[in-house]
């Protein structure tokens, strides 16, 4: 390459950075305030599949916009556009741990002929939280006898989640 051409080529390995000053050529590490555009698979313990995201239609989150947990943000820092990662959290990592309080029982008549409630279904009710009226999801638990026992945690509470990361692309702002 002759001297006098402004092609730099700067490797830094540690940083996983590529740069190339003709602009052909830039790789980023992820770092607080990255945009990233990732596909991923969540997992529970036992394989199911509860949430994926194919890279036909990714994911693109800003790291410190809390779009995703704490604990998986901080585990893809330093990682670079091609990279993997498998990051296991514990329930109070995700969605916290199941709380009994939300559990709730409902007289089946209070159903109506609207819906016939069977466990596993998952309702929209409606609850008042100082003063307002919500629309919340809750899920069936159980029928016994005339009581509906329903349960507002978050159905991935109390889990351990794996997601499985492909960084897709990273924009450092």
């Amino acid at each position: 390459m002759p001297a006098n051409r402004a092609m730099v080529n700067l490797i830094a390995l540690k940083t996983h950075m590529v740069l190339r000053i003709n602009g052909k050529m830039k790789m980023s590490t992820i770092t607080d305030n990255s945009t990233i555009t990732i596909s991923y698979i969540g997992k529970l313990d036992n394989g199911e599949i509860f949430k994926t995201v194919d890279k036909d239609n990714p994911l693109v989150v800003t790291l410190g916009n809390h779009d995703l947990p704490p604990t998986l943000e901080n585990a893809l820092k330093g990682l670079s556009e091609g990279d993997t990662k498998k990051v296991r959290l514990t329930p109070d990592e995700g969605y916290g741990g199941r709380q009994k309080m939300l559990l709730q029982e409902i007289s089946l008549k209070s159903f109506g002929d609207k819906i016939t409630p069977k466990p596993g279904m998952i309702l929209s009710l409606k609850i008042k939280k100082e003063g307002q009226a919500h629309q919340v999801p809750a899920t069936v638990i159980e029928i016994k006898n005339d009581i509906v026992t329903v349960d507002y945690n978050h159905p991935l509470a109390g889990h351990h989640l794996t997601y499985e990361v492909d960084i897709l692309k990273v924009e450092n702002n």
